[in-house]
């Protein structure tokens, strides 16, 4: 240590086997050749696309090589292009330096700097950088850097910190240790603030990114005064003239007919020209013609009903990966003319479950070893279990059968149990015969749309009391951590960053509950418009006689639902109007009529008395 006395005793005596000199550098590093200190450079531009790289990095060495300029010299450099707040783990495994001719060397990233420095045949002393926030942005990673590589025996020096080379760092590391904390919190405010700014700019209305298929940007003068006098703009969206429409087919395409992503991407791709296929950000990666992806893609945006929505996509820390709806950021009310109604959309999001693992084509499989299809594919679903029923053949008679895998077998559920599709077929024709094609339907079914009316509001009345029982939960919940408080004795830091942590979930839970609440508070309950049933037309079809594609074409178009209670030999039919999927049903009604012969004599075998739940209203 730089100004240490000479021992009294030669540390040969003290330590035989070990020669003298072979103590460590008295900057903490291991023997190093007579010369300069060496001294590798680590440095580091947060991203690509918002900072110059070709300027920041040669500033950094500078500025380094300056604060080295009476100790040692730069022999090596590594520096990545990459945010300061991921994971260790994550770090230095981008390739943004490759789409830059940045005028310094470079020898790795960061984790190329750390093998390095574990070697014993390591190029450099010391490990410098500009400032300590280069080396992380958050001060458990910095430090995490730091202490590996003091476990090496390098030191970590920065050029914006004294270059203490006694051994003597209490003052630098508390020095240090303040300026990472501030470091740390610059960023998280700035987060805070940006994503304020963000919730802001969407409240208002306005776009941020590519502008969603179906719509194109609208450029508003920048509010900003000085901004303006640049030329900045912001985005609002209208209806693109083309792309417009082929949303809303779409749309029409998915909740009338319930088509998968697949079919409605083959019906699109008959006619380019009338349905343009969509655009990606980067257009080499165009495919030319419409796929599943783009077509869920059009699905799913929530931007189409006219309302702003920011977050979908965490686009910075994930990778693009879809962010959960609850942490979605809405515009209040509709900001842009929307391409479909709300309610279209909310229909559209409940057909992908329904449609899971269920092709929208009628006949049979495209599998090489399918010989047959079966007309309820994917419309029959057992009560007990919830699974649907799958087709099978013997004796040259259809069944569809209930058969769960073992271990999955609901108490009371038989292993297996069997249903004959001419029986299903035969109760399935009087249901529609009664409450769809009948001209007497409505009357039939007054007494059943006045019990589901008040079965509706009963059950939004109860959710909206389960939510508030929640709230009063979180509530007593948030009370007892604050008694726990009051009564411990001894509080020590691990025991309040828990609290803290639990205080946290404690109040996001009772803010998305209080905010679903609201919602619930402020919609009324959907209400069936039994009008709706003098729009379709009347007469007689037996559905036995006609074809399987008009029959799936039907099913499909009243959301058919049959649900099996395997103890009392019952099925439950269920059939839904929508207002939105209205020309669907319309259109599949004249093709069953015009499509119908004599119906055969004789009455259903295990559906004697069928058990009919039959749905109407804008949902």
């Amino acid at each position: 240590m730089a100004g240490q006395s000479a021992p009294p005793i030669p540390l040969e005596v003290l330590n035989p086997g070990v020669r003298h000199g072979s103590a460590r550098h008295s900057t903490g590093a291991n023997q190093r050749p007579p010369g300069p200190l060496r001294a590798a450079f680590l440095g580091r531009t947060s991203t690509e696309d918002q900072q110059d790289p070709t300027l920041s990095i040669p500033r950094q060495l500078k500025t380094c090589r300056e604060a080295l300029s009476e100790h040692g010299v730069v022999v090596a450099h590594f520096y990545d292009i990459e945010s300061g707040r991921k994971d260790l783990s994550a770090r230095g495994l981008g390739r943004g330096h490759e789409r830059f001719q940045i005028p310094v060397p470079r020898e790795g990233g960061i984790q190329d700097l750390l093998a390095e420095a574990a070697r014993p045949d390591r190029r450099f002393d010391v490990v410098i950088c500009e400032s300590i926030e280069r080396i992380a942005r958050r001060t458990y990673v910095g430090t995490l850097i730091e202490n590996q590589l003091e476990q090496a025996g390098i030191p970590l020096l920065a050029a914006d910190e004294p270059i203490v080379l006694n051994g003597k760092k209490a003052t630098q590391v508390l020095t240090r240790r303040v300026k990472q904390g501030v470091a740390e919190w610059y960023v998280l405010n700035l987060l805070e603030q940006s994503w304020g700014g963000m919730e802001a700019h969407t409240e208002q209305g306005y776009n941020t990114g590519k502008p969603p298929y179906g719509h194109t940007k609208l450029s508003v003068p920048h509010p900003v005064p000085a901004r303006r006098a640049e030329g900045a703009t912001k985005h609002r969206l209208t209806p693109h003239p083309v792309e417009g429409s082929v949303v809303t087919h779409i749309f029409e395409l998915r909740v009338g007919e319930r088509l998968g992503y697949k079919a409605i991407a083959d019906r699109l791709n008959l006619d380019p020209d009338q349905y343009p296929p969509p655009t990606p950000v980067i257009p080499d990666r165009a495919v030319g013609s419409w796929t599943q992806s783009a077509v869920r893609e059009v699905l799913t945006n929530p931007k189409h009903t006219g309302y702003m929505v920011w977050n979908r996509r965490a686009t910075t820390s994930g990778h693009g990966k879809h962010n959960p709806p609850q942490a979605w950021t809405w515009s209040s009310v509709p900001s842009h003319e929307p391409l479909v109604t709300r309610e279209v959309f909310i229909e559209a999001q409940q057909i992908a479950p329904i449609r899971e693992r269920s092709r929208s084509a009628s006949g049979p499989s495209t599998h090489p070893d399918t010989q047959r299809s079966y007309s309820l594919r994917s419309f029959v679903a057992c009560d007990s279990c919830s699974r649907r029923l799958r087709g099978r053949v013997r004796h040259d008679v259809v069944y569809y059968v209930c058969d769960p895998p073992k271990g999955y077998v609901p108490e009371g559920h038989p292993k297996s149990y069997w249903i004959r599709e001419d029986q299903l077929m035969d109760g399935l024709t009087e249901f529609f015969a009664n409450n769809v094609f009948s001209p007497n339907r409505r009357t039939h079914l007054a007494d059943l749309i006045a019990q589901t009316d008040d079965r509706v509001v009963l059950n939004h009345q109860t959710r909206i009391e389960a939510v508030r029982k929640t709230i009063d939960d979180l509530d007593k919940r948030r009370r007892r951590l604050v008694r726990s408080l009051e009564t411990a004795d001894d509080i020590d830091e691990d025991f309040m960053r828990d609290i803290r942590a639990r205080s946290a979930e404690i109040n996001a839970d009772r803010k998305a509950k209080t905010q679903e609440l609201t919602e619930l508070e402020h919609t009324q309950p959907p209400q069936s418009r039994p009008e709706l049933l003098d729009m379709l037309p009347s007469g007689h079809v037996d559905l036995r006689q006609i074809p399987e594609k008009i029959q799936r074409s039907l099913f499909e178009a009243f959301r058919l639902q049959m649900r099996i209670d395997n103890a009392t030999g019952l099925v439950n039919c269920q059939a839904t109007l929508n207002s939105a999927a209205i020309p669907a049903q319309q259109q599949a009604a004249h093709d069953a009529i015009d499509h119908a012969r004599p119906s055969r004599t004789g009455r259903a075998g295990v559906i004697t008395r069928p058990s009919v739940r039959y749905s109407l209203g804008s949902t």
